[in-house]
């Protein structure tokens, strides 16, 4: 399976490093964080399950099928794609889950419910599910980051096409899978990694299904290769790979990140955590206008304009089309709204799920500044090491108020503690279950390498 060249392809070296990981290997610090990532993304899931959404998502999914496989916070059980494709939704579906900032990935919504999901199936051990999940972690971000940003360039969603790669591998990890057939998989799945970014267009509901989809994607091609199936052997650097074929002229891939520091790196630790539920390319925009609101508490008719500079990059996504931005549709409208969320910032000082609800969305208030804010790009700029954000405001008895951040709370540079993650699990879960059943859950999951899947699993399906 090697090129010509005998250099090992990208595809074979990623599946040695994830079919040999074991715990012991994993630095005490990095597991204790992907618990801790673990249980924000089942926090999450939990608040995910009061939204209508979810519940029209599981309807469709019963009526396809049942099966022996958990949905979070819910007693029925589906088959075990279908559970897959339901808790990445359940985890992805508020956009307040984790972000690995050079991959421009939602790593954990797809790694989570793969890695859960199959060591259910498999009777695995916690701690062989939690080598699962750190090694789809550590590989689907390496594959995003290769890119550079270039797959939002031409519409491609990374979380959904780029997950499906870490996901195989975890999947070939739990179902025992030989390292050719790892090799195998991951071809297999390059033709089914998918996402499109349409849905910033009118705010669809279809970036939620992305990692979901990624996870049971992997899971059908692993299962393939398990049983023989051959797939191409260059899904990475091949004439028609991912970065030719999802690329082509528009971002020149940097192929070494694939595998540069595989065991010794841990791109875990560049993972980003969210502090308020909306795109990551938002966040240092939101705490800048938060800021001037608590140092000026300025009203609404006291600002003549607003101007937002943030990262080049990201103007697609969170600040055009202009009309849809100034005017959300929709709570996932809004969540990639910079105009939305800066005039919210502005006038409340916050940005949190409530005000994705819909009498939020019809403040006529926020709605009538947001019609007064602009943007530029950003030319100081760090991205996408940093999502940067400044916010400047024009008041109408002439004054300019300023405020920039430079590095986005929640990002490596900036990151949220252990503490803070399990203070957001608690904030979102006890939005649908009690205190005690709570704890439970953050008891289980922190526990991990010390439990059974099984009991994990039994902790989850209980409804919220």
């Amino acid at each position: 399976m090697n090129a010509p060249n005998d250099t090992p392809r990208i595809s074979t070296r990623l599946a040695g490093f994830a079919l040999d990981l074991t715990v012991d290997a994993i630095p005490s610090a990095v597991r204790e964080r992907a618990k801790h990532l673990i249980l924000d993304g089942i926090g999450l899931a939990f608040a995910t399950t009061a939204f209508g959404y979810a519940d029209m998502t599981l309807a469709a999914m019963r009526e396809l099928g049942t099966g022996p496989s958990t949905v979070f916070g819910k007693s029925g059980r589906l088959a075990l794609r279908d559970a897959m494709l339901a808790n990445g939704l359940l985890v992805h579906g508020l956009d307040f889950d984790d972000t690995h900032s050079r991959g421009v990935i939602h790593s954990t919504a797809s790694a989570l419910p793969c890695a859960f999901g199959l060591a259910e199936r498999e009777g695995a051990s916690g701690a062989q599910m939690l080598a699962a999940y750190i090694a789809a972690m550590e590989v689907s971000t390496r594959v995003g980051a290769v890119a550079q940003g270039g797959f939002h360039k031409v519409g491609f969603h990374p979380t959904g096409l780029v997950g499906a790669f870490g996901c195989a591998l975890a999947a070939s990890k739990l179902m025992g899978l030989s390292k050719d057939a790892a090799v195998e998989a991951q071809g297999i799945v390059l033709s089914m990694a998918s996402g499109s970014m349409e849905f910033l267009e009118d705010g669809a509901w279809t970036k939620r299904l992305h990692p979901g989809w990624a996870a049971a994607s992997a899971t059908t091609a692993a299962t393939l290769a398990k049983h023989g199936y051959i797939g191409p052997g260059s899904a990475y650097e091949g004439r028609y790979g991912l970065y030719a074929l999802y690329l082509s002229d528009h971002a020149t891939p940097d192929l070494s990140i694939a595998t540069a520091g595989l065991g010794e790196t841990w791109e875990i630790e560049q993972v980003a955590l969210k502090p308020i539920p909306a795109c990551h390319f938002t966040h240092a925009s939101s705490d800048a206008a938060i800021a001037l609101h608590r140092e000026h508490r300025l009203a609404g008719d006291a600002i003549e304009k607003v101007v937002v500079r943030v990262p080049g990059p990201v103007v697609d996504v969170v600040c055009e089309p202009v009309a849809n931005k100034k005017r959300p549709a929709n709570s996932y409208d809004a969540q990639f709204s910079i105009p939305y969320i800066v005039a919210t910032g502005l006038l409340k000082g916050r940005f949190t799920l409530d005000d994705l609800d819909a009498g939020a969305l019809a403040d006529p208030a926020v709605l009538a500044l947001a019609q007064r804010v602009e943007y530029e790009v950003d030319p100081e700029s760090t991205f996408p090491r940093h999502y940067t954000g400044e916010v400047i405001v024009t008041t109408r008895d002439s004054r300019r108020l300023a405020h920039r951040e430079a590095i986005n709370r929640g990002s490596s540079d900036r990151p949220m503690t252990n503490e803070g993650i399990v203070e957001k699990f608690y904030d979102n879960a006890q939005r649908v279950v009690s205190r005690d059943r709570a704890d439970q859950i953050r008891e289980a999951v922190l526990g991990l390498e010390r439990a059974s899947v099984e009991q994990l699993a039994g902790i989850l399906r209980q409804p919220a």
